[in-house]
């Protein structure tokens, strides 16, 4: 498997056997976004056949690889790292606001805070940490 990416630095998501689910989540949220390349495990492993051993998409022009980890880890995803959406109107806001809280968990819901006239976090239920902006 090669790798190839034409970006200098590229978020790279880690899963553990739900990658391939959690790409085709947020594909399906927004327009702009598409399957750039997947490579699944054969037979032979290391990783559970037919998982994805590394995928590129894209979500909003931006690209984003991730992978099924055959190995168990004792970490996960930490809101420490997000993924920061502006929205363009408040619609789409709370689209991808009750999307991605759906099983996951709400980090500070929906409101003003100053810093924007709505905003909120989530983890969504893959423990990806998104903060959902709409610019003043």
């Amino acid at each position: 498997m090669e790798i190839v990416s034409s970006r200098k630095i590229t978020t790279f998501l880690m899963f553990e056997g739900n990658a391939e689910d959690a790409m085709t989540f947020y594909i399906s949220l927004f327009d702009d976004a598409e399957v750039v390349s997947i490579s699944r495990y054969g037979a032979a492993g290391p990783g559970k056949e037919g998982s994805v051993q590394h995928a590129t998409f894209a979500l909003a022009g931006e690209q984003f690889m991730c992978i099924d980890s055959p190995v168990k880890h004792d970490f996960t995803f930490t809101p420490a790292v997000s993924l920061f959406v502006q929205c363009q109107d408040e619609a789409e806001l709370d689209r991808l606001f009750a999307a991605l809280a759906e099983q996951g968990a709400v980090l500070m819901p929906l409101g003003e805070y100053g810093f924007s006239p709505k905003f909120g976090w989530v983890n969504d239920r893959f423990g990806v940490s998104w903060q959902l902006n709409l610019p003043a």
